[in-house]
């Protein structure tokens, strides 16, 4: 059992009531990571300004999603693996682009691919990716401003993922079809 408490509006501390009832009013229900994350207002405001921040990058939404399932899938985080595969499939993404995500295997498309290499190498080396990996992304096409971009998407879906592990954070039904376990 969690010692974090799935928050209502009425029950959260106050500082969060106002960004719940946006979130609320956006999706027309409370997804359960965002009534845990509640418990710190500060967490929940600043996951939801880096996340809007990071939609407002250079990256397309597929590009965006091939870094958070990256993300998600390494720190093995089934509350954002699954919401971000419902968001894929919401783009009509490919079902193989999706299936390789969640499994964190090579993507058929090379540009997709060097986008999904190069977030792994941000992960890896905590920021310090060797130049012959970040050659390999400027040469499959990106910009210098797109590693950076991934750096936000990093750091924004830590948030999330680290948060979503730690507080336990229930998948919610409307997610089931799209649940996930990491493979052992």
């Amino acid at each position: 059992m969690s010692v974090f408490t799935a928050h209502t509006p009425e029950t959260a501390p106050a500082a969060a009531r106002p960004t719940m009832a946006g979130v609320q009013r956006k999706l027309g229900h409370l997804p359960a990571a965002v009534a845990r994350m509640a418990e710190s207002p500060e967490l929940l405001t600043g996951f939801l300004t880096a996340s809007a921040t990071f939609e407002s990058t250079d990256l397309d939404p597929v590009e965006r999603e091939v870094v958070v399932l990256t993300v998600a899938a390494r720190n093995e985080c089934h509350v954002c693996v699954a919401m971000h595969t419902a968001t894929l499939a919401r783009h009509g993404a490919d079902p193989e682009l999706i299936a390789a995500l969640r499994a964190g295997a090579a993507l058929a498309d090379p540009r997709l691919e060097a986008l999904r290499r190069f977030t792994v190498a941000v992960l890896d080396h905590r920021g310090a990716v060797p130049e012959s990996d970040l050659h390999a992304f400027l040469a499959a096409g990106w910009r210098p401003r797109h590693a950076l971009d991934v750096v936000l998407g990093v750091g924004t879906y830590t948030i999330s993922t680290f948060a979503n592990r730690l507080t336990d954070a229930p998948l919610d039904p409307s997610l089931a079809g799209y649940a996930w376990e990491p493979t052992a």
